[in-house]
């Protein structure tokens, strides 16, 4: 069943879809009136809808509604230290699809790559809209936010939030699974870039009542450890 979001909430039993969505359903898809497709409105309800009409705007019959069920319990926020080239583009389109409720990009102190403020900020709005499509792939009741790149020290404070808040370290940690013992609802991660994070950067997160991790004796690429790190998480939050 296609799955779509939608920039508004519907009101009533019936609404018009225009823009690059209904031209992705009447031209890519090639659906006709009658059959049937689903939306997600901002406040994550789900309706169930049949097509009256298709063309330049889709008209469709609301059948029904209900709030979407497939969120997970947690509210999981990866920090990410920008990786080099485009990894981060499939770090955010992975990490949406195993269920991660907001990326931040995270300028640590090994970070190799660098861009200026113009250039992050163009890079956002590209990684933004991998993250609309991941969510709307894998039928997400909301579409994650790819926040600005912020400084290190910056992404220590915003975790505070958190009801726990773990880096992982290539020089060893915890285990995940003794970490979420407490069954928190609001967990930060912070993954690093090709160099890992200096003993420094752990420190200060450890300051803040973080906890380090481990993801085993292997040390993971850039791109994977996050990936991983999720996929533990989700499995012990009884998501997976």
């Amino acid at each position: 069943m296609p799955w779509f979001f939608t920039e508004n909430e519907i009101d009533g039993r019936s609404t018009i879809i225009d823009g690059e969505t209904a031209k992705h359903i009447s031209k890519s898809l090639r659906m006709k009136p009658g059959e049937e497709l689903t939306l997600v409105t901002p406040g994550g309800i789900q309706h169930q809808c049949r097509i009256s009409a298709a063309g330049e705007s889709v008209a469709v019959e609301v059948l029904y509604s209900k709030p979407c069920d497939n969120e997970p319990g947690i509210e999981l926020t990866l920090y990410q230290a920008l990786p080099k080239g485009d990894k981060m583009e499939l770090i955010i389109q992975k990490s949406v699809e195993l269920g991660v409720r907001r990326v931040v990009p995270v300028i640590s102190a090994r970070c190799v790559s660098r861009p200026d403020k113009k250039a992050l900020e163009k890079k956002r709005v590209r990684w933004q809209k991998i993250a609309f499509e991941a969510a709307q792939q894998s039928r997400r009741g909301i579409v994650p936010e790819i926040g600005e790149a912020v400084s290190f020290s910056e992404a220590v404070r915003q975790s505070e939030e958190n009801d726990v808040s773990i880096i992982f370290y290539e020089l060893g940690g915890e285990r995940v699974a003794d970490i979420l013992t407490g069954s928190p609802k609001k967990i930060g991660i912070f993954i690093g870039s090709e160099g890992g994070f200096e003993k420094t950067e752990v420190d200060r997160v450890l300051e803040v009542s973080g906890r380090a991790a481990t993801l085993g004796k292997r040390i993971l690429r850039a791109e994977t450890a996050p990936l991983a790190a999720i996929s533990i998480i989700m499995y012990e939050a009884g998501e997976i």
